[in-house]
């Protein structure tokens, strides 16, 4: 399955790359928390699905996340500077399931939800970020 949001901010992929570091997690989501190790690319994470390491890998266009031991290949991307709405910064998360219970997608719903109100709120320059 796959869910898209979109937000309404025209920026470059290396701003993106730059302000949502792991050190910045906790401000990209109010769902999501550093629980033990960490480093530029991987901590270990608690969040409304359990404990999980979570990576970080930049990508063209931004970056990638996915929760390596969850079950359904929880993996989300934001990027910026594509078609068919290269001015916008789009998350994209999927799961490797054709069909989930409602309940899930609900609380993948809702984490998308948060998760875009966050970053809004990063890139509009609400949010002051810890620095690299």
């Amino acid at each position: 399955m796959e869910f898209f949001r979109s937000i309404k901010i025209k920026t470059q992929d290396q701003n993106i790359q730059d302000a949502l570091t792991i050190e910045n997690l906790e401000l990209m989501s109010n769902e999501l928390f550093v629980i033990g190790n960490q480093n530029k690319t991987e901590a270990d994470i608690g969040g409304i699905w359990g404990e999980f390491t979570l990576t970080r890998n930049l990508i063209r266009g931004g970056l990638r996340f996915a929760l390596v031991e969850c079950p359904n290949a929880l993996t989300w991307t934001i990027t910026t500077g594509f078609q068919p709405n290269p001015d916008a910064i789009i998350i994209h998360l999927t799961i490797n399931r054709q069909q989930q219970e409602e309940a899930f997608i609900e609380e993948i719903e809702a984490f998308l939800d948060d998760h875009s109100h966050c970053l809004q709120q990063i890139f509009l320059g609400n949010i002051r970020l810890k620095s690299k």
